[in-house]
């Protein structure tokens, strides 16, 4: 499982994402591995939650995958 957080601002943090079971910090950087492997987990339906702990679905969830590079 993993979850998006907010900017200060209060914008959602476009940067990195947390992955909950160990509460690591996973970089948007197409050369990370932990950033490979979440997208492979989100793709086949590992749950991800926006920054208020809800789970996002539907065409939130595709908006979202088709943002990451």
């Amino acid at each position: 499982m993993y979850k998006q957080h907010k900017n200060i601002d209060g914008t959602t943090n476009l940067n990195n994402i947390e992955r909950i079971i160990d509460s690591a910090w996973i970089p948007f950087d197409s050369a990370n591995t932990d950033y490979q492997q979440f997208k492979t987990d989100i793709a086949n339906g590992v749950e991800l939650q926006d920054a208020d702990g809800n789970v996002i679905t539907g065409d939130a969830l595709t908006t979202f995958i088709g943002t990451l590079a």
